[in-house]
C-alpha cells in the first residue's frame, strides 16, 4: 500500500543551510488573482473549526463538525492512565505529543499577541475551547513530576488501516518518558504549551492558568535535570516524529515561555547562560517548526531587548536578535544570495517537498509578530540586501497568506473549504469515509482501503479549515488522496494562521494603512 511507504511523517531533517529547489524568481512575483480580496473573516472562524475535526475523547455538547463522533475512548486504559481526549495530529489516529504540543503554543501565541483581534472577530471562545482541548490532555499525560506519556497509538499499524476514528481497531499502545527513559524536547514543548496557555487564561481563568503553571514548571524542571531526545526512549517515533533539531531548543524555548507567565528571572537567566552552548545564538536557521524552535526562540528574545530591564542582557540578546534577524531576511529575500529561503514561481516560501505549507504559515506568523514589534519600537529592519520598513515585512506575511486562501498559479485556496476551489480529496480517513453519524456500521481496516481510500469522488466530509500541504516548487498542486506530501493536513499547519488571519481582518476593519508593497 502507498499509505506504508511514509516514513518522517510530515517532514524530512531540519534545514539548516541547505537548499531544495532551485531559486526561480529572486523577486516575489504575484500570480494574476493577487489583487483579489479575501475574506479573512471566513477563514478564520474555519480555520477554528479544523482543531474539532481533530478531536479524540469524547466530543461535547457544542460540537461543530457534526461528522465526528466520540473516539479514543479506552487510550490508557492497558497502561492503568487516563489518555482520551487530545488531538489527532493529522490524517490519521496516533496521538503525537511534540507536534500536539507545539500546536497549542501557537495556539497560546496566536491569543497572546492577537487577542483584542480575534475577540473583535468573535472567535476568542473557540480560541480558547481548541487551547483547552490541548491543555486538558496534557495535565492528564503528566501523570507525576517526572512522567509524562509521550504517544497513544502506533504509527505502524495504523497506517494499515484506512478507518474513521469512530471504528479504530488499531492498537492503542501508549508510551511514556520519565527519569529512565527521558524527553527533554517533549517535556520542553509541553512545558512552553502550558507556560503559553497560562498566560492566556490567566484573566478569564485564573485557578486553570494557575495549574497549567504549575505543570509547566514541573515538566521544565523534568526536562533540564533528564535530558536526552525522547524519540531514544520512544523508539516508534522515531519513523514520524524524530527529533533532529535536539532538546536544546525546546529547553531554551520552555524557559522563553516560563519567563514570559511568571516574570521569575531565573527562566531568563537559563535563555542568557545557555544561548551560546544550546544553539540559541549559534544557529542561523531558515525553518521553524514543530522541531525546530530556534528561529521563534530567537524572534521572543529580540522583543525582550526593548525593556530598560534587560539592559544588562543586552550581549546576548542582541546576538538572538542577529540570529532571528537572519531568518526574517532569509524569508524576505533579502540575505545574501545562498542564504534565502526558496521561492516558487509564484511566490511561495518553499523549504522542503513534504507537507511544505507547515513552514509558510509559521512563516508568515513570525514575520506578522515582528512586523508588529517593529512597528511598535519605531524600528526597521536591516537585512545584507537593505532595510526594510515593518509594513513591507507586513506585505509579504500577507502575500503568503493571500497565496494559501487562493492567489496563486492554480486559483486554488489550500484552505480547505474556503473559497471556491480547495482540495476534496484530503488525505484524512475520517473525511474520506462516510460520517459514522450516518452510517453507524462497522468500517474495517482493509474494508476502508477497498472501498473509500481508493474512490476517485470526492470526500464525503469536508475538512473545514485544514490546511493540506501545498504546492510543490513549480505551483503544481494534485488534489489526489493517495498524494499525502501535498493533501493531508496538519493541525500545526493551521495553528499559527489564526491570528494571523484576525490580525489581516483588523487591518482591512480599520483600514490602517500598514501594507507596504514590496520594492
Amino acid at each position: 500500500m502507498e499509505e506504508m511507504k511514509k516514513l518522517n511523517h510530515h517532514r524530512q531533517t531540519p534545514r539548516f543551510a541547505w537548499h531544495c529547489c532551485v531559486v526561480l524568481f529572486s523577486v516575489f512575483t504575484v500570480s494574476a488573482t493577487a489583487h483579489q480580496a479575501f475574506d479573512y473573516a471566513d477563514a478564520l472562524t474555519k480555520s477554528l473549526l479544523y482543531f474539532e475535526s481533530q478531536r479524540s475523547g469524547r466530543l461535547p455538547y457544542n460540537q461543530r463538525v457534526t461528522w465526528r463522533d466520540h473516539s479514543g475512548l479506552t487510550d490508557g486504559l492497558e497502561q492503568g492512565v487516563d489518555l482520551v481526549g487530545g488531538y489527532y495530529d493529522a490524517g490519521d489516529h496516533v496521538k503525537f505529543g511534540l507536534p500536539m504540543a507545539f500546536t497549542v503554543t501557537m495556539l497560546s501565541w496566536g491569543i497572546i499577541e492577537f487577542r483584542d483581534q480575534i475577540a473583535n472577530a468573535g472567535e476568542l471562545d473557540h480560541s480558547l475551547e481548541a487551547i483547552k482541548w490541548g491543555t486538558d490532555y496534557f495535565i492528564k499525560a503528566h501523570t507525576s513530576p517526572n512522567v509524562l506519556w509521550a504517544e497513544v497509538g502506533d504509527g505502524d499499524t495504523d497506517h494499515y488501516c484506512w478507518q474513521r476514528p469512530e471504528d479504530m481497531t488499531t492498537s492503542r499502545q501508549a508510551y511514556k518518558v520519565d527519569q529512565k527513559n527521558p524527553g527533554s524536547d517533549l517535556a520542553g514543548e509541553t512545558a512552553a504549551a502550558m507556560a503559553a496557555a497560562s498566560i492566556v487564561f490567566k484573566k478569564t481563568n485564573p485557578h486553570y492558568s494557575h495549574l497549567l503553571l504549575h505543570h509547566a514548571q514541573q515538566l521544565f524542571e523534568f526536562g533540564d535535570k533528564y535530558r536526552g531526545k525522547y524519540d531514544g526512549s520512544v523508539g516508534v517515533v522515531k519513523s514520524y516524529y524524530a527529533s533532529v533539531s535536539g532538546y536544546m531548543d525546546e529547553l531554551l524555548w520552555a524557559a522563553l515561555w516560563l519567563y514570559e507567565a511568571t516574570d521569575n528571572e531565573e527562566f531568563l537567566k537559563y535563555v542568557i547562560n545557555k544561548a551560546h552552548c544550546f544553539g540559541g545564538i549559534g544557529w542561523a536557521i531558515t525553518e521553524f517548526s514543530w522541531d525546530v524552535k530556534y528561529a521563534g526562540i530567537q524572534i521572543m528574545a529580540s522583543k525582550l531587548l526593548e525593556k530598560e530591564k534587560h539592559k544588562h542582557h543586552a550581549h546576548v540578546l542582541k546576538q538572538y536578535r542577529s540570529k532571528a534577524e537572519y531568518y526574517l531576511c532569509s524569508c524576505l529575500n533579502k540575505n545574501n544570495a545562498n542564504d534565502n529561503i526558496d521561492r516558487t514561481p509564484g511566490g511561495l516560501l518553499y523549504i522542503r517537498q513534504w507537507n511544505n505549507m507547515q513552514y509558510v504559515s509559521t512563516a508568515a506568523f513570525l514575520l506578522t509578530v515582528y512586523s508588529d514589534f517593529l512597528r511598535d519600537s519605531n524600528k526597521r529592519l536591516d537585512c545584507p540586501a537593505g532595510t526594510v520598513e515593518h509594513g513591507e515585512i507586513l506585505h509579504f506575511a500577507k502575500s503568503q497568506v493571500d497565496y494559501i486562501l487562493g492567489s496563486n498559479p492554480m486559483n486554488t485556496s489550500y484552505l480547505v473549504g474556503y473559497g471556491p476551489k480547495y482540495p476534496t480529496r484530503v488525505h484524512h480517513r475520517g473525511a474520506s469515509i462516510v460520517s459514522y453519524r450516518e452510517n453507524k456500521g462497522f468500517i474495517g481496516c482493509t474494508q476502508g482501503y477497498d472501498n473509500w481510500y481508493s474512490r476517485e469522488e470526492p470526500n464525503p466530509n469536508v475538512l473545514v479549515g485544514a490546511l493540506v500541504g501545498g504546492p510543490d516548487c513549480q505551483d503544481n498542486f494534485m488534489d489526489q488522496r493517495d498524494n499525502y506530501m501535498q493533501t493531508e493536513a496538519c493541525t500545526y499547519n493551521t495553528a499559527p494562521l489564526v491570528g494571523v488571519f484576525a490580525k489581516l481582518l483588523h487591518l482591512e476593519d480599520s483600514h490602517e494603512p500598514q501594507l507596504v508593497a514590496s520594492s
